[in-house]
């Protein structure tokens, strides 16, 4: 059972965990704060030739092993990648790819790393998440970015040649609230013991190396914390209990893992004691990179397989993308590729080039491209009717092309889920876009300290909110000229810079309004930091083209005309938006949800037979909810 903590402890165990310098420029906070910073994404910086030459011999290499010895149909029959895939994987040097070349690996830039999940995830998922979780997450990434020179001396070289790694955080009752980590590491002469139950660890039935997160007990010299260990997965102790099924992703080697009195060496500790959580988040800011990399393959995926059948099959006399309503989707289609590609191309290449925070950027590239490209692949399947629907097995056992568009919808649905959940991102992004807010003003909103610091800080808010207020009145998107370079794009940015300022305004009142208890208005929150994906796509599809245009002339036409098509959508998006932030029926349906848990509704259930068995039976406090006399009280 996971320790019991408050929700303000474990508030406070995610907020230490936080970066919360912001060393580097970053523009997504920017955007945030209603500054429109387009010189931090824009002009792209160039790839190096020498990069990109041995990206495009490493993609030619994969495309070419993928051909010839993965059979997909297989792996998916099966739910399993074939031995002689990851050896083949090993072989190629697909696990190193992002590992330094002095510690044996491909030492490719982030860039073509997400190009090459891309092109593994349109073979097969199972591929590409087994690759991602090995090198975004597993030993290479949190041993890169903190491990001393001795460990990465000694592991990296094993991970980027042909051991599996893998990251064991998640617990049968902790998920995104790491504050509640049961798992152990008790300090002993010369290192730890580690014990505890460990859910959900991709690559975990097969691993060789993997990353421990535990609880190290404070006291007798130690820190104490959560803190991250790198672990040889033949350990004595380490049993992996079971391996998990999932609706989609057939064939990732995913597992319950028990440590019992596991012996880990002091030395093997990643960075100090209660760093633990630190080294996960950092991780993860480009970790986040490789789903929408998988996304993005994938919605380029769609656009193909939707253009040729949308010519091949033929309604009523025509075509059916001819038809109107077809039409719609093939555009929606099209239009959601190369915006996704685009972002995902501006965050990469920050990412390489080092010179801004990535933060937000990566987590808006992940949550956007999760959602948006769940919506792809829906609109796919709708377009291929009752064959979008069928197998692939059975497409192909019937004589017709093998498209597996049924399977990639539930590969998808994942990506929601995996790496932080759409609503923990919206919670995750939020936290960092209100981040300059809290700095001025948080002694106030949270209502904190005494009658002095509270003083000081209404004086310092005031100072900065002088300054602050008056510039989103204004601004270059009210100058018909501004942007000019970008040609017909050039009022998609004006837009951008108008719809900054205006979410900065709406973020502000929303904060004088709720105060402390904007925390809690996570609907609200959740359409702020979506108008915020939406503003960051628009900006990176402008920039994108542009990009196309002075790298690939043939092509800047088409990329211009797919940036405009893709950024209309995103502005009727970001519209209705900002419409729902001050009109829906948020209270309604909170207070209508408590009403359902206190079981008001359950004749509501009456006539079904649920096949997983009873559920919870609801306690006589809550019950008493359920008559109506605490309706009021449930409501507010």
């Amino acid at each position: 059972m996971a320790s019991e903590v408050s929700e303000r402890q474990a508030r406070q165990v995610a907020e230490a965990a936080r970066e919360a310098e912001w060393k580097l420029p970053s523009f997504g906070r920017e955007l945030f704060l209603g500054s429109f910073r387009l010189e931090l994404i824009h002009p792209q910086p160039q790839l190096e030739p020498e990069a990109v030459q041995r990206g495009e011999r490493f993609l030619a290499t994969l495309k070419e092993f993928l051909e010839r010895e993965v059979d997909p149909l297989q792996i998916e029959r099966d739910a399993k990648i074939p031995d002689h895939v990851l050896d083949g994987l090993k072989r190629i040097g697909a696990l190193g790819i992002k590992v330094a070349e002095e510690h044996g690996g491909l030492g490719l830039s982030q860039v073509y790393y997400n190009k090459a999940l891309a092109l593994a995830g349109v073979w097969h998922a199972a591929i590409s998440t087994l690759l991602s979780a090995h090198q975004s997450i597993g030993v290479a990434e949190p041993l890169r970015m903190f491990g001393s020179e001795r460990q990465q001396r000694k592991w990296l070289p094993l991970v980027a040649k042909d051991h599996v790694s893998a990251f064991l955080l998640t617990e049968p009752d902790v998920g995104s609230d790491p504050a509640r980590i049961a798992a152990t590491a008790t300090p002993i002469e010369d290192g730890y013991l580690l014990n505890g139950r460990k859910l959900w660890a991709t690559n975990g039935a097969i691993a060789d190396i993997v990353v421990v997160m535990a609880q190290v007990p404070q006291g007798d010299g130690h820190r104490g914390g959560i803190s991250a260990f790198v672990l040889p997965y033949d350990s004595d102790g380490v049993t992996v209990e079971h391996r998990n099924a999932f609706m989609g992703l057939r064939g990732i080697e995913n597992s319950v893992t028990r440590l019992e009195n596991v012996f880990v060496p002091g030395e093997n500790l990643i960075g100090r004691e209660g760093e633990g959580l630190k080294i996960a988040l950092s991780t993860l800011n480009t970790g986040r990179l490789a789903l929408p990399a998988i996304c993005v393959g994938t919605a380029k995926w769609a656009t193909k397989v939707a253009r040729e059948w949308s010519r091949e099959r033929v309604q009523w006399g025509r075509p059916i993308g001819e038809h109107d309503a077809v039409a719609q989707r093939i555009a929606f289609i099209a239009g959601s590729a190369f915006g996704l590609e685009a972002m995902l191309d501006v965050a990469s290449r920050l990412a390489d080039n080092k010179a801004t925070d990535i933060r937000i950027e990566a987590a808006l590239a992940k949550l956007y491209a999760s959602e948006l490209g769940w919506q792809v692949i829906d609109a796919l399947i709708q377009v291929r009717g009752g064959r979008g629907y069928e197998t692939a097995e059975s497409l192909k056992a019937r004589g017709e092309k093998p498209v597996p568009a049924e399977q990639v919808l539930r590969d998808m649905r994942i990506n929601r889920i995996f790496e932080g959940s759409t609503e923990i991102m919206h919670l995750l992004i939020a936290r960092e876009a209100v981040d300059q807010h809290l700095q001025v003003a948080g002694t106030i909103l949270e209502g904190d300290g005494d009658l002095r610091s509270r003083a000081l800080a209404a004086a310092q808010a005031g100072r900065f909110y002088a300054k602050w207020l008056p510039r989103l009145a204004v601004g270059e998107g009210q100058n018909p000229r501004a942007y000019e370079e970008f040609g017909p794009l050039a009022g998609q940015l004006r837009y951008v810079e108008r719809g900054s300022r205006r979410l900065a305004r709406c973020t502000f009142y929303a904060m004088t309004r709720w105060q402390a208890k904007l925390e809690y208005r996570q609907a609200f929150l959740g359409r702020i930091v979506d108008i915020g994906a939406e503003l960051f796509s628009i900006a990176a599809a402008a920039s994108y083209a542009h990009t196309i245009g002075r790298e690939q002339p043939e092509r800047g036409a088409e990329a211009s005309e797919l940036a405009e098509l893709f950024c209309n959508q995103a502005r009727r998006r970001a519209q209705r938006l900002f419409q729902e932030l001050w009109s829906n029926d948020d209270d309604a349906n909170h207070a209508a949800a408590q009403r359902v848990l206190a079981g008001r509704y359950l004749w509501l259930e009456d006539g079904i037979v649920d096949p997983a068995g009873e559920g919870p039976m609801i306690p006589e406090e809550v019950k008493r909810v359920a008559t109506g006399e605490h309706v009021a009280a449930a409501a507010g």
